[in-house]
């Protein structure tokens, strides 16, 4: 009697369109073991309730999931569980497909043909009351840390608001990876709540122009604007300035949002 040992390599490949180089890997790595080795000739056999295994290993290695974090998530009994570390993995894929999109968009703009000189407004800010949030952050926290406050603020000033809100970023947040961010709504009377505070903004004289669309390539219009203020005899004298007439809050289309960036200046004399 022919006693029938099972799928072998090359059945189980073509099953499940994995190389029989990559199934040997995944033995060897302990992630997938033969339903049975036969001793005399090392030929691997496998089940076809082995199939659906295969898959998802495959799929999660699509997904860049390391070896020992694909281990894990098989070894984990609970449906739940698994799906939360799966969550984990995908969090930090989809930040790496960000950095991704936003390199792009920016080496298209750069290398692309030249969009001429920004458009940069000179003028004198009078002093404002605002409602703001303030905190020492890293350059890698910062927009999480923006949504938080954000959230914060809009529910802290529901009405009243005089303008869109802003930002201001201190030069140190750029130059050594940390420093102090404040984000805020101009109101005429800013309540005290929770991480809200008062806060009076100084007089101020800005040199300003407006990012369109998505903040993808927003470093190449700093650049260009920093590039405006040296050429026009200007020195920058304190935090960069960001407003936010119109952005993810107010529209879910990024061509729609429109970001002023300022820097306070003063003349230098040639």
């Amino acid at each position: 009697m022919v006693v029938k040992r099972g799928m072998s390599i090359g059945e189980f490949a073509r099953a499940t369109h994995l190389s029989v180089r990559t199934l040997r890997r995944y033995h060897e790595s302990g992630l997938l073991e033969p339903a049975a080795v036969d001793p005399s000739s090392g030929y691997r056999y496998y089940t076809t309730g082995q199939i659906p295994s295969a898959q998802v290993i495959h799929r999660l290695r699509e997904l860049d999931v390391p070896l020992a974090e694909v281990g894990e998530i098989l070894a984990t009994p609970d449906p739940d569980a698994r799906a939360a570390l799966i969550s984990v993995h995908l969090e930090r894929l989809q930040a790496s497909l960000d950095r991704t999109r936003a390199a792009v968009t920016s080496l298209q703009r750069l290398l692309g043909p030249p969009d001429g000189e920004p458009a940069v407004e000179l003028r004198s800010e009078p002093a404002r009351m605002v409602a703001a949030i303030t905190a020492v952050v890293t350059l890698d926290e910062v927009l999480r840390w923006y949504d938080g406050a954000m959230a914060e603020l809009d529910a802290a000033v529901p009405v009243g608001r005089l303008g869109p809100p802003g930002g201001h970023y201190d030069n140190e947040l750029f130059t050594v990876g940390r420093g102090t961010v404040r984000v805020y709504h101009p109101v005429a009377e800013p309540p005290s709540y929770g991480r809200v505070r008062p806060v009076e903004l100084p007089p101020v004289e800005l040199a300003a122009t407006v990012h369109k669309g998505p903040h993808d390539d927003i470093e190449v219009t700093y650049g260009r604007l920093a590039t405006w203020v040296h050429e026009h005899a200007l020195s920058v004298a304190g935090p960069v300035q960001e407003t936010y007439a119109v952005g993810p809050r107010d529209d879910v289309d990024p061509a729609t949002w429109r970001t002023e960036i300022a820097w306070p200046v003063f003349r230098l004399s040639r």
